[in-house]
């Protein structure tokens, strides 16, 4: 009596059918250098708005009118590389580093979305730089690409003609500026930025003059 085997159905779940976009966070910037105010506002707007993860994109130039003096790319990338390091849902992306040129905000989004149409983006902004939207390239292309996140900052506007998703973060008065004014008086700065980028910046003989 001959036996039939009866075929195993590996049953596919559901996700491989539809996949579930991503929600992705962006955080742009110079990093001149990367202090811990970034990470606490990075890690509030993550857990606020349920994102998969947070993307730390340094800029080549900034594009704005008052032009920042910054050191090399290359140390800023560094700093940005070390300070993420402990937390699984940093991420960095030096997309715009290696474009060259004049960091564009529109020019970067676009070339995300060419390179991964299954995520959605958040981009972060300070409260402070809110106002300034209606001068950002292409921003009304902009807007439709992506969804701004504001970070409510004291004393600053939370009124835009354009749609803000504002996120209550601790208010933490630490700016890239003060750091460098600090290392130059030679100041601590202990607790200002993570312990492994202030190692760098030591070694490394950053921002003495």
């Amino acid at each position: 009596m001959s036996t039939v085997e009866i075929p195993r159905v590996k049953v596919m779940p559901e996700v491989m059918f539809g996949a579930q976009r991503k929600r992705i966070g962006l955080m742009g910037g110079t990093f001149n250098p990367l202090h811990n105010g970034h990470l606490v506002v990075a890690e509030q707007v993550l857990s606020q708005l349920g994102l998969d993860k947070i993307v730390f994109l340094p800029d080549n130039l900034p594009p704005h009118v008052d032009k920042k003096e910054a050191i090399s790319a290359k140390d800023r990338v560094t700093m940005v590389r070390l300070g993420i390091a402990d937390n699984e849902n940093f991420e960095l992306n030096t997309l715009e580093v290696d474009r060259g040129g004049v960091s564009y905000t529109y020019d970067t989004i676009k070339e995300l979305q060419a390179r991964h149409p299954e995520a959605d983006y958040y981009f972060i902004v300070g409260g402070d730089m809110v106002e300034y939207l209606p001068k950002w390239n292409k921003i009304e292309q902009l807007v439709k690409m992506v969804k701004f996140v504001g970070v409510k900052r004291t004393g600053a506007k939370t009124h835009s003609q354009y749609p803000i998703l504002w996120v209550d973060v601790p208010t933490i008065d630490i700016s890239s500026t003060l750091i460098r004014s600090k290392i130059k008086q030679g100041c601590s700065i202990k607790y200002l930025v993570p312990d492994i980028v202030a190692e760098y910046i030591k070694k490394e003989g950053l921002y003495r003059e």
